[in-house]
């Protein structure tokens, strides 16, 4: 499953403490919504070679990729300089509404791999449902005031070769839960480290702030990004959601609220062990 050396654990364990509370402070941090609408990403990569995830999101939301209008430049740029160097960026993912967002916790794929890097990080035990949700808060989003992608100011990429047709190895596949996850983990390859380190590059000259506790999560203009960026500027782009072609802003309130009350995540552990109990006690989705 993973490289069990003890310093392994240490690492997610710090590095997913860490992300709960990077977190919690995105949930304070000021934000002015702009009012600015979204607009599609597929228009937006004309004449640049971009591809776009064809899988339904979490098995039942058709793919759809939308993003703020300001930052369709900024997205097109930064392909067109991944194409210079012989590289295709394929978006995974883009805007979620707070339903898709919901719907993240809900996918076993993502939930079960989760709970398997607890129970690895525990040492074979079964977490509390409060462990749970400081974990997968760290990973999915778990209120719409955090998950930037439900204010349409994020991307998750990978990378292609033009040359080859084959992703650049950055350290696991799409998404990647495991003390791999973090752009600056010490737990990958040279050649893994040094393409995170280009692409990052290129992203951060177009604009794009890396989500440190995910290789693939990009944004601009939200809370992420300035907050991490610390210019001390209110965020630009809040939570929305798009309807008829127009975008209305979450109250801050409802923004606020998790996703799924702490029952929910007693409940999901329970589902996921019954899961592995039919597949002889093997682990989860790995």
């Amino acid at each position: 499953m993973n490289n069990l050396l003890p310093e392994c654990r240490t690492y997610w364990t710090t590095q997913m403490e860490d992300a709960f509370h990077f977190m919690e402070a995105i949930r304070s941090y000021p934000f002015e919504e702009c009012g600015e609408n979204l607009c599609s990403l597929t228009d937006a990569a004309e004449g640049v070679e971009v591809a776009f995830s064809q899988t339904l999101r979490n098995g039942q939301f058709p793919r759809e990729f939308f993003i703020r209008v300001g930052l369709a430049e900024p997205f097109r740029e930064a392909a067109r300089a991944m194409n210079d160097r012989g590289w295709m960026l394929k978006i995974e993912d883009a805007y979620r509404s707070p339903e898709m967002q919901r719907a993240q916790s809900h996918n076993p794929a993502f939930f079960d791999r989760i709970l398997e890097m607890v129970i690895w990080e525990l040492g074979g035990e079964i977490p509390t449902p409060e462990l749970m949700l400081r974990r997968v808060s760290a990973l999915i989003a778990t209120r719409c005031r955090v998950g930037t992608h439900v204010s349409g100011s994020a991307i998750d990429v990978t990378l292609w070769s033009l040359t080859t047709g084959e992703e650049l190895k950055r350290g696991g596949a799409y998404p990647e839960f495991s003390e791999k996850s973090p752009m600056a983990s010490p737990f990958i390859t040279r050649e893994e480290r040094q393409n995170r380190q280009e692409i990052d590059a290129v992203m951060k000259h177009y604009g794009w702030i890396a989500y440190p506790y995910e290789f693939w999560h990009y944004s601009i203009g939200d809370a992420y990004a300035e907050y991490l960026g610390g210019m001390g500027r209110p965020a630009r782009y809040g939570a929305i959601r798009f309807e008829e072609g127009k975008i209305k802003p979450v109250p801050d309130s409802e923004s606020d609220e998790l996703l799924e009350p702490l029952e929910f995540y007693q409940q999901s552990i329970q589902e996921a062990l019954a899961r592995r109990e039919k597949l002889g006690g093997r682990d989860l989705n790995l």
